[in-house]
């Protein structure tokens, strides 16, 4: 026991500090998640009671059968000018909960309000309000980032935030701007989340320089490989129709994806080699650029393999569900995968393209930057 005492008094004050503010700020978040229904426009109710719940089993032409759950709700406005007043709610969710929720005593739901003749409150469920879970996990997120990477982890979740808000402006830009190129917004996009994100997480120097230099010549190299195949394949089996709703051409947007999808993949290359390499010649000065080459080429075999079936899984995955419903409505195994997963394979494809021609490129750039450094020395 007093072992322990005396390990808890010689923590650095600061770190309880940081714990203490990041669990004042939790509460105070999550209090003001569950009280912001004024800053909403949007009418939102809190279902008190539910009256009634029916159940019918359905089944479609295909003999995929289900059951639908009708649920009678009574609920209170939380906003607006009817705030406090209780409106009659019908949701509708099926057994695969493939559209609708269940939804429970309790709840927050955006709304539709409307009167019968009578004057009493009706409405329509439009949404689930699901700010509360999302900031439960945003924190559990912000907490295992700093826990594990400390200041690292700071900087990375930080480095996030910017990203995201760099890529929601390119879109934005895009949008409004419907004369320039998706592809070359996402490409001034990319240098800017490259430089932005390594310089920020690991400063300046000489391994950051030389893993922003690898990270984009990987990536531009996948994109020109990429555009340069399926010009020669004059895009035979790809599918686009799955983008066919946009007003957009399909393949600038195609390649912006695969641009953003690759660049986290190769940019995990370039740091590792130029990390491993630069950690490598810190231990020991006098190491020859033929002993870093074949460390490195060591180090790239290792990751290469882990990296790509990543890709690969991250990208797949998506396709679970539209794969599901082809096949349940007796679409055939040809159709059904040339349509769900020629884009997606193409994507996995492209960035195991940039994954491995990353790893000699990251070698030779990380080996340029420590001659630079030797000489200086």
């Amino acid at each position: 026991m007093a072992t322990l005492i005396d390990w808890l008094k010689n923590i650095n004050h600061r770190f309880w500090w940081i714990i203490g503010g990041l669990t004042v700020l939790f509460i105070a978040s999550l209090i003001f998640v569950t009280h912001n229904a004024m800053f909403y426009q949007q009418p939102i109710a809190q279902i008190v009671k539910i009256t009634d719940e029916t159940q019918t089993e359905v089944a479609d032409e295909h003999q995929n059968q289900d059951i639908v759950y009708t649920q009678h709700i009574v609920a209170k406005l939380k906003n607006g000018v009817q705030k406090g007043k209780a409106l009659t709610l019908t949701n509708e969710y099926s057994e695969s909960r493939a559209y609708h929720p269940k939804l429970t005593v309790g709840q927050d739901v955006f709304v539709s309000v409307d009167s019968n003749d009578s004057g009493q409150l009706k409405g329509d469920i439009t949404d689930v309000k699901r700010d509360q879970a999302l900031l439960i996990v945003s924190w559990i997120f912000i907490m295992v980032l700093l826990a594990v990477g400390k200041k690292q982890g700071l900087y990375a979740m930080i480095s996030l935030a910017v990203n995201a808000v760099i890529i929601t402006l390119a879109i934005d830009m895009y949008i409004a701007t419907s004369n320039i190129s998706l592809l070359l917004i996402m490409s001034g996009a990319v240098i800017l989340i490259t430089v932005l994100s390594l310089v920020f997480i690991s400063g300046f120097q000489a391994q950051t320089y030389a893993a922003a230099v690898s990270t984009l010549l990987g990536t531009f190299v996948l994109l020109f490989i990429t555009m340069f195949v399926l010009w020669l394949t004059d895009e035979q089996g790809i599918r686009f129709e799955e983008m066919a709703f946009l007003s957009r051409p399909p393949q600038a947007i195609f390649m912006a994806g695969v641009l953003i999808g690759a660049l986290g993949a190769v940019m995990d290359i370039g740091v590792s080699m130029s990390t491993s390499l630069f950690s490598l010649y810190e231990q020991n000065n006098a190491i020859s650029n033929k002993d870093l080459k074949a460390s490195g080429i060591e180090i790239g075999k290792d990751i290469m393999g882990a990296m790509t079936n990543i890709l690969f899984f991250a990208y797949v995955s998506g396709t679970i569900p539209s794969l599901l419903l082809y096949l349940m409505n007796d679409a055939t195994v040809g159709f059904t995968f040339s349509m769900n997963l020629s884009l997606e394979l193409t994507r996995a494809l492209a960035g195991g393209i940039g994954i491995v021609l990353t790893i000699p490129i990251g070698l030779y750039t990380t080996i340029y930057f420590i001659h630079r450094k030797r000489v200086k020395a």
